[in-house]
């Protein structure tokens, strides 16, 4: 009951947060012009300060076999989700079938899971947390893009292939990386303009989501049974399946405690915005999107404390 609480709290607040966006777009104090300016300044500047600020501690062997677990976890646990979507999501519309699929796959680990796992677990955790977010972005500007485009990899376009590579959660991970590994410490000059960048992302990707929630239209996802299956899938029965895993595997490979978590907190996360910007871009249905992202997000205050605590009692 006391970890329910907890998590229930720490996600309250992330709601509460959002609440803010949400009449900020009310009172017409955020326009879109604006929200876009502050998720460039999300994505490019805060996400490799995290990364950056998640990397600045003296090398430790137990964190790097961690690390390596995260990353294959993250890449299996993708893989799995591929071929799960692939089996339980249909419907007659070839557009929303992908955008249902990729809404199914991919969490929202990075503006919503970051921001809880740092809540709950501190640096550690988002230590492990940077990493799963590296893992998927490689596999949501491929496989991703490419279902939502509904084309085949073959087809992605040089600039795309660029970004599947390089964005900035990689850029991040390549430069705190070789920090990590050599214990290295950035100068106060340096050092506390990136902290002070990395905690924006709580309050900046509240604030944007709360702002998407405000001009969210259900309709879609209310009236679609494969929208129920998706969002069951990523809301409850991912999550569930890593804690299982991750309970066969714990006592065998003697994983960290806070790197299971964080790997729960990631997995356990809504819908990722980026499917629905993926959606916008590339003419999918943005509608099926929106209100995934929307939905899920909404639905995943009653949902993320029970399946984190959950973890937290058995892990």
């Amino acid at each position: 009951m006391d970890n329910l609480i907890l998590v229930a709290t720490q996600v309250g607040v992330l709601f509460a947060l959002m609440a803010v966006g949400f009449v900020c777009r009310k009172v017409k104090m955020l326009t879109t012009e604006s929200v876009k300016g502050i998720v460039d300044i999300l994505v490019v500047i805060v996400t490799p300060a995290i990364v950056i600020q998640a990397f600045q501690r003296p090398f430790d062997a137990g964190m790097l076999k961690g690390l390596g677990f995260t990353a294959c976890a993250a890449l299996l646990g993708h893989a799995v989700a591929i071929v799960c979507s692939y089996l339980l999501i249909h419907h007659p519309k070839a557009h929303t079938k992908n955008v249902l699929r990729v809404s199914a796959v991919f969490s929202n680990a990075g503006f919503m899971g970051i921001p809880l796992t740092q809540a709950l677990l501190g640096d550690v955790g988002v230590f492990y947390s940077v990493v799963y977010v590296g893992i998927f972005n490689v596999v949501i500007w491929s496989w991703g893009l490419c279902t939502v485009k509904n084309i085949s990899t073959k087809q992605l376009m040089g600039p795309e292939i660029k970004s599947m590579f390089l964005n900035p959660g990689t850029v991040g991970l390549a430069l705190g990386l070789p920090l990590f590994f050599t214990s290295t410490q950035l100068p106060t000059v340096l050092a506390t303009p990136v902290r002070f960048l990395s905690d924006l992302n709580t309050p900046l990707a509240m604030l944007i989501i709360g702002y998407y929630l405000c001009g969210a239209k259900p309709g879609p996802v209310l009236r679609s049974a494969a929208a129920y299956v998706a969002s069951a899938f990523r809301l409850l029965a991912y999550p569930l399946a890593v804690i299982g895993v991750l309970c066969l595997l714990r006592d065998v490979l003697s994983l960290d405690r806070s790197m299971m978590l964080a790997l729960v907190v990631s997995s356990a996360a809504p819908t990722a915005a980026l499917t629905s910007m993926f959606a916008a871009r590339y003419g999918s249905d943005v509608d099926m999107s929106v209100g995934m992202v929307s939905g899920t997000t909404l639905v995943s205050i009653v949902t993320m404390p029970p399946v984190i605590a959950f973890a937290m009692s058995v892990l």
